[in-house]
């Protein structure tokens, strides 16, 4: 028997049809993954499998077998006795989806108490789950508080909650999508070792490349209806649908030609160094060439932000200095716009108010707005709405317009695309890529994403707790690393 068996799933919101007639099954021991861009779908039907729908939604199904359970026919009750002991959840915000206040065991037992485990074993159990997900010092850490985890440990105490009870069926939504390369890597390859096991995990994202590694079978869906499924090798070399090829091409985008730069630096960096409860950067010594945009790549907790945030300025260096050729006007484009705007403001004020401090009069601000906002590929009309009436892919686009309002001659953008679907991305970054051309922009690009720092960098900085481990030419240093860490970061975005 399927572990999971869906049929004719339709969900409407507002009486708008959200999902159309998604259909499938899982098997023990088998991922299945659901992929395409924000909207279109995929994480609804994934928590249709787990009766988590949000208020206002209107599901109907033909059939829902849940490990051998008919959950169509389950009520608000009988739900919370299958999440958990059948279905289990690994949300992408680990960090949000743990109880800050508990410790990391008291977390992981919870499941256990819930479904009857005697007190007694669940101390074992919960060191065994830490260690069958990866967990390095399981014992010290599952007396930790999520805070003091970093984002790939905060997921793999999210996964060993999810598995506390032992389902049957395991649902990864987003689970890797803000990782860096080479967490993403051991998560993805945690995932596939559950799944090997005998669990079945149905796995959502909006990038192929992370499909590839962990998936057997795949689901395409867009505007809420499957359009393409099959064997992920299958699919990923001969897919049907101009859709599922621009969702496969976006997620390996082209690396960039790089040659050297030419003449002095507009900015030398020399043994700069900045530490908060311990170093952040040690000893950073680099140069910034003149409209060319250099990468800044690392783990998290690395140094690469920090970096980022004192060639703003937003923070000053303890030592060392950093010194441009003449005096720049340098802008930062953040990782998170929906943080950055202010909720209360409609996008258009948030403009006006940059370019008020950048000195346009208040007569032209509004021609001003206008046209930024086409200058980034975005609708003015859009002025009148706030940040949260809007796609990610367009406040991020605003959010370059408000920082181009200063008429910077240096961006510095921290980890811009992350948190895109690839086809949004690649919008983003061929925007990016216009706006240099045009405005001989010089860039600062952070990312954990090595495939987007191909294709978007001339030059590179590898960092690896707060050191410059490697640095160079892109095409140099991706084509023949010197250092482990940095061949271990391009064999993990393999």
């Amino acid at each position: 028997m399927s572990a999971v068996d869906l049929q004719g799933l339709r969900i409407t919101i507002g009486g708008r049809s959200v999902v159309d007639d998604v259909s499938f099954t899982v098997e023990p021991g088998e991922c299945v993954a659901i992929v395409g861009e924000s909207g279109a779908g995929k994480s609804l039907t994934a928590r249709a499998l787990l009766g988590l729908l949000p208020a206002g939604a209107v599901s109907r199904v033909e059939r829902l077998w849940i490990a051998g359970t008919d959950a169509a026919q389950l009520g608000p009750a009988g739900w919370r006795r299958m999440r958990g002991r059948r279905i289990a959840l690994v949300s992408q915000d680990a960090l949000a989806a743990l109880d800050p206040l508990r410790r990391i065991g008291d977390e992981i037992a919870e499941p256990m108490e819930i479904h009857g485990l005697h007190p007694r074993d669940r101390p074992q159990r919960v060191l065994d789950l830490l260690t069958a997900a990866a967990m390095p010092e399981p014992e010290r850490r599952a007396r930790n508080h999520p805070h003091e985890l970093s984002g790939g440990l905060q997921q793999r105490a999210l996964i060993a909650s999810a598995l506390a009870a032992d389902p049957a069926v395991l649902v990864a939504d987003e689970a890797t999508t803000a990782l860096d390369a080479t967490v993403q890597a051991r998560i993805l390859t945690l995932l596939r070792g559950i799944a090997d096991g005998g669990t079945a995990v149905v796995f959502i994202s909006h990038d192929f490349a992370a499909v590839r590694r962990v998936a057997d079978r795949v689901l395409v869906m867009r505007d809420g209806a499957v359009v393409e499924q099959g064997a992920v090798e299958e699919v990923m070399r001969a897919p049907r649908t101009e859709y599922a090829r621009e969702l496969i091409a976006a997620s390996t985008p082209a690396p960039r030609t790089a040659v050297a730069a030419p003449g002095a630096p507009l900015l030398r960096a020399l043994s700069v160094s900045k530490s908060f409860d311990r170093p952040a950067v040690v000893d950073a010594t680099f140069a910034l060439g003149a409209g060319r945009t250099l990468g800044i790549v690392g783990e998290s907790g690395s140094g690469k932000t920090t970096l980022a945030r004192m060639i703003v300025g937003v923070q000053r260096p303890d030592s060392g200095t950093l010194e441009w050729a003449s005096p720049q006007r340098v802008q930062l484009v953040h990782q998170n716009p929906l943080g950055a705007f202010d909720p209360r403001w409609r996008v258009g004020r948030s403009l006006r108010e940059a370019l008020q401090a950048a000195g346009v009069p208040r007569r032209e601000r509004g021609r001003r707005v206008a046209e930024l906002l086409t200058e980034v590929g975005l609708d003015p009309a859009l002025a009148s709405r706030r940040p949260r009436e809007v796609s990610g892919g367009q406040r991020q686009r605003a959010a370059i317009a408000r920082a181009l309002a200063a008429d910077p001659q240096v961006m510095v953008l921290d980890e811009p695309v992350s948190a895109l679907d690839p086809t949004v991305r690649q919008h983003v970054l061929d925007l990016l890529a216009r706006l240099q051309r045009e405005r001989a922009l010089t860039m600062v690009f952070v990312s954990h994403d090595l495939g987007v720092i191909a294709s978007v960098c001339d030059d590179v900085l590898v960092m690896q707790k707060g050191v410059i481990v490697e640095q160079g030419l892109i095409t140099d240093v991706f084509a023949d690393p010197r250092h482990p860490f940095t061949r271990e970061l391009l064999a993990a975005g393999q």
